[in-house]
C-alpha cells in the first residue's frame, strides 16, 4: 500500500487514495472518494462519499467533509471547521438530490471553528479567519473574517498580509512575490 491508514479508521471501496496520503486515528473516508497524493487527514475526520481532494490537502481534526465539496490542491481545512451540503435541512424530508457544490480553489486556508455554507465558491489562496461564517463567493487572495464573513484585507501566496501602494502594488514579507490590485481583484504579477 503506497499510502497509511491507522489501524483505527475505515476506508471504504472503490476510493482513490494518492501515494503518501495519511489517514489518522478513528476516520471514515466513504465510497467513491478521490484523495490526491500527499495528503493528511487527521482524527475523527469523515470524508462523504464522491468528495475530491487535490494532492497536499491538510484536514485537521474533527472535519467532516460532505457530498458535494471538492478541494484543489493544497487547501488547509483547519480543525473543527465545518461544510454544509443543503440550504433548508430538515430531519423528516430527505433532500439528498438537493446537495449544492462548494469548490474549494488551490491554495485557500479555512480557519479552525468556520463554517462553509454550500453552494460557493473559495477563490485561489484566500484566508478564512478562525469562526468565520462564509455565506458568499470568497475571491482570490482574500483575507476573510465575521459572521457573515466579509473582506478584511488580501493575502500573498504565503499567507502573508498584502499592503498595496497608491499604484494598487504589494510586495509579499516573505517572499518578495509581487500583486497588483486593480478592480477589487487581485493577482500575482
Amino acid at each position: 500500500m503506497e499510502y497509511f491508514v491507522h489501524e483505527s479508521s475505515y476506508v471504504d471501496d472503490n476510493c482513490q487514495i494518492g501515494k503518501g496520503t495519511k489517514i489518522w486515528h478513528f476516520s471514515h473516508v466513504m465510497s467513491n472518494c478521490v484523495i490526491g497524493e500527499d495528503c493528511n487527514i487527521g482524527q475523527n475526520v469523515v470524508i462523504s462519499p464522491d468528495v475530491v481532494l487535490g494532492r497536499n490537502c491538510k484536514i485537521q481534526n474533527n472535519v467532516s467533509v460532505y457530498t458535494g465539496v471538492k478541494c484543489e490542491d493544497d487547501v488547509f481545512l483547519g480543525p473543527s471547521m465545518v461544510f454544509t451540503n443543503v440550504i433548508n435541512p430538515r430531519a423528516a424530508v430527505s433532500r439528498k438530490s438537493e446537495y449544492r457544490e462548494t469548490l474549494i480553489h488551490q491554495g485557500a486556508s479555512v480557519g479552525a471553528n468556520a463554517t462553509i455554507v454550500c453552494g460557493h465558491s473559495l477563490g485561489q489562496y484566500c484566508l478564512i479567519g478562525a469562526g468565520s461564517v462564509v455565506t458568499k463567493d470568497v475571491p482570490d487572495f482574500a483575507l476573510m473574517v465575521g459572521n457573515p464573513a466579509r473582506r478584511i484585507g488580501w493575502v500573498s501566496r504565503n499567507g502573508e498580509k498584502l499592503q498595496f501602494d497608491a499604484q494598487g502594488i504589494a510586495i509579499c514579507p516573505a517572499t518578495g512575490e509581487k500583486y497588483q490590485l486593480k478592480n477589487d481583484k487581485v493577482i500575482l504579477l
